[in-house]
């Protein structure tokens, strides 16, 4: 079982409280000089989720789901397949109907407000396909008569570079000009919220950069941006903040950075065992060593986090059991040992 935030975590990673009402109040701050005087009204996070469960034919998919999206920002939801990522968005953006919590988009209940929201937000499914003939100029056009107040999808075409494919079928559309076309068409109500489903996904690296470009843009823009990933070099490249999910329940909060400094300025060292050494070789020594916080192996490839020191003594340590290692590289601790540590910590019941 993951373990769920204790309540000192959630305090130092969330800012708001959500009362029984579903309304929120800024939480004082101990040493605050303001403390107790007259306050202006506060911005009001863009969602708020708390105590949020859901699950289906009895497996809990998620459980006591906790935390704020912020107005302007880029936050990303990270996560492995599985993990309950899209259907904590598609709680967001009702589509889903929470067994217990409360959510709160843009002071709206999504389920039981939905239509009134739908005006307000836009929307970039993870599975997203339009009809092979229509073409790009069609699809906007059509999208722009679903809303009361739409933008000029023709203003559409050219931020997001796709003027001179107006007239193209979508069949014939490449991944990246796909990919744009379904921002657009997100684009298309004047939402003052996106939600992105693993945007990338399937896209060549170039196409990848050139969305993430295009995703900053829309942020400039003063749109709030929730991205659903589970790849981490995008959520480390675009979010302001992450929530970490892991079996449904959340892990971590905070900035990429954030979350990378909780290792302690810790190092990484990755390895393959080679071809001389034996085909299943004990690793166990390596948990042993001092200063050795973390290690994960898949396959032939061994990956250990621990203090900036590790590497001299996970290379001695291996001379020693006679395993001989090829292709090492020691690097900085990034977002996905954070996530990995993290993880694994709460799988084990410690402290994260």
């Amino acid at each position: 079982m993951m373990r769920r935030l204790s309540p000192a975590e959630r305090a130092s990673t969330e800012r708001w409280s959500v009362e029984s009402s579903g309304a929120a109040r800024l939480l004082s701050r101990p040493g605050d000089a303001r403390a107790g005087r007259a306050r202006q009204p506060e911005i009001m996070p863009v969602a708020q989720i708390a105590g949020l469960r859901k699950g289906y034919a009895g497996r809990t998919v998620l459980d006591d789901v906790t935390f704020t999206v912020e107005r302007g920002e880029i936050f990303g939801i990270l996560g492995p397949n599985g993990a309950g990522k899209t259907t904590i968005v598609e709680i967001l953006e009702g589509l889903r109907r929470p067994d217990a919590g409360s959510v709160r988009v843009l002071g709206m209940n999504p389920w039981k407000e939905r239509r009134r929201l739908s005006e307000s937000i836009g929307v970039q499914l993870q599975s997203a396909q339009l009809p092979d003939n229509i073409t790009v100029a069609e699809a906007l056009r059509l999208y722009a008569s679903f809303y009361a107040r739409p933008t000029d999808w023709r203003v559409l075409l050219e931020e997001w570079d796709l003027v001179r494919l107006r007239s193209v079928r979508y069949a014939k559309l490449s991944g990246g000009e796909r990919q744009r076309l379904m921002i657009a068409l997100a684009l298309v109500g004047q939402p003052e919220v996106v939600f992105l489903d693993e945007l990338t996904t399937g896209l060549d690296p170039n196409a990848r950069h050139a969305t993430w470009e295009l995703v900053r843009r829309l942020r400039d823009t003063g749109v709030t941006v929730v991205i659903v990933s589970h790849l981490m070099d995008e959520v480390e490249y675009l979010c302001d903040r992450v929530a970490i999910l892991d079996g449904g329940v959340i892990v971590a909060v905070g900035s990429p950075a954030m979350l990378t400094a909780r290792l302690g300025g810790e190092r990484t060292m990755r390895f393959v065992l080679a071809g001389g050494a034996s085909t299943t070789p004990d690793m166990d020594f390596l948990h042993g060593l001092p200063g050795v916080m973390n290690v994960r192996r898949l396959g032939r490839s061994v990956t250990v986090t621990g203090s900036r020191d590790l590497a001299a003594r996970v290379e001695a340590a291996l001379a020693e059991h006679e395993v001989p290692i090829t292709d090492v590289r020691v690097s900085d601790t990034t977002l996905e040992d954070a996530f990995m540590s993290l993880a694994d910590r709460s799988s084990d019941g410690g402290a994260s």
